[in-house]
């Protein structure tokens, strides 16, 4: 199949990586955000996603096959449609509004023999019960028969150097046959490997089941990182001896809490479609829900602990805290445990500096300040917490001037350091 232009609907940390490497496989690629602030800033060169650098961007914009934009307009005549925009939550339920507008405004421009895919995190069935009806009442064609539709989950891990969108196996599904062949075909020239499954379902259900499993993983060593310190045991140090097992363990590590768009989210999307449909609940996804939103208080009550030992109390304290965005290496701070646990501190008295390389200057959470670090910065703190471990920060300085270290990321050693 020759792809002649390509429309990805949301240009965020997932559809511009897929954008740039289309354009570099050869295709005219229209980019469409409904942010027209992030538009501007794509038109200049101006890359807002760490793993697209400018460089990559202005490639891209030099080539005149990479056109950011507005309007929907701009996508007429296209071959393929990925659509890749948020799907978060409202009040525990699936928000799909973002999907449902992407599709009723490319329907108009849906015309036989065109593929659309979507790639936005959702609950079995979206691709055919909420996706295919807006295309096919815009368009007044049918899928299967008039155009391919298909469901690709997106697999990026924003800040990773090893695992690509170029190198990550992409899974691929099509309503039928013909729409399965096309997917595979386009995503053939973008990705090294595809995985074709046998419908949308299960492509959706794919993506649910592997951060449901990564959630499930962390919420255990959490909750155990919490009953091990009431044990007198190192769980840093357990974790280490049990990776040595060659088979039937894979090593996860306790941290803040979880955050970003897919772990907080994906597995609540899957344990609602299971009550809506069954009425069962999904005990294991709601159970560690609970444990890793509870994770931001328990790092709070700890430094508060640490504090107290020292002879402070929280309020009035002076806190440097590491890291704001939810991963290191990134700036991304959707549902970021670190800003819960800067504001949980600032709402409690303490004074709340914090040292983000990678975030920008906003949002920051109430009362809290942007700093950079310096040895006078963390001489000065009363306490320096350690929540977001970007590789960009100097530890080795925290070490030698800190009086007091909580870190929940295991990055810092020595007599004043206190892991979680």
């Amino acid at each position: 199949m020759q792809v002649a232009k390509l429309v990805v609907v949301g240009q965020g940390y997932v559809g511009l990586p897929l954008a740039v490497r289309a354009v570099e496989a050869g295709m005219t690629v229209v980019g469409l955000d409904r942010d027209a602030e992030r538009v501007k800033r794509l038109a200049v060169g101006d890359s807002y996603v760490e793993d697209i650098p400018r460089e990559r961007l202005a490639a891209a914009l030099g080539s005149g096959r990479y056109v950011p934009s507005t309007s929907y307009a701009d996508a007429h005549d296209f071959d393929v449609c990925v659509i890749s925009v948020p799907t978060p939550l409202h009040d525990g339920t699936p928000e799909l509004g973002y999907v449902r507008q992407a599709g009723e405004s490319i329907a108009p421009y849906v015309r036989p023999g065109c593929t659309v895919i979507l790639e936005s995190t959702t609950y079995p069935g979206t691709t055919e019960e909420v996706l295919r009806p807006l295309l096919e009442q815009g368009s007044g064609l049918q899928s299967p028969g008039d155009f391919h539709l298909g469901y690709s989950p997106e697999r990026i891990d924003p800040g990773n150097p090893d695992w690509t969108l170029e190198n990550t196996p992409k899974v691929v599904a099509g309503l039928d046959a013909a729409a399965l062949r096309r997917i595979e075909e386009f995503y053939g020239r973008i990705v090294q490997r595809t995985v074709p499954v046998g419908s949308p379902r299960v492509a959706e259900l794919t993506k649910l089941l592997e951060n449901t499993f990564r959630q499930v993983n962390i919420a255990l060593i959490n909750e155990l990182a919490v009953l091990a310190r009431e044990l007198d045991i190192d769980i840093w140090e357990t974790i280490e001896a049990a990776a040595t097992k060659p088979f039937g363990f894979m090593p996860f590590r306790p941290g803040p809490g979880v955050g970003g768009h897919c772990l907080p989210i994906d597995p609540c999307y899957l344990s609602w479609q299971v009550k809506r449909r069954l009425g069962r609940q999904f005990r294991f996804v709601e159970l560690a829900s609970d444990v890793n939103h509870a994770m931001p208080e328990q790092v709070v009550r700890r430094v508060m602990h640490g504090l107290n030992q020292r002879g402070r109390p929280v309020t009035g304290s002076r806190i440097l805290q590491i890291g704001l965005a939810y991963k290191k290496n990134v700036g991304d701070l959707r549902d970021s445990p670190a800003v819960e646990v800067a504001d949980r501190l600032s709402r409690l008295g303490a004074e709340v500096r914090i040292v983000e390389p990678h975030a920008g200057l906003s949002p920051l959470p109430r009362g809290a300040s942007l700093v950079e670090l310096t040895e006078r910065e963390v001489g000065r703190a009363d306490a320096v917490v350690v929540i977001t471990d970007h590789d960009r920060v100097d530890y080795g300085l925290i070490e030698r001037a800190a009086r007091y270290v909580f870190d929940t990321r295991s990055r810092c050693s020595g007599p004043q350091v206190e892991r979680l």
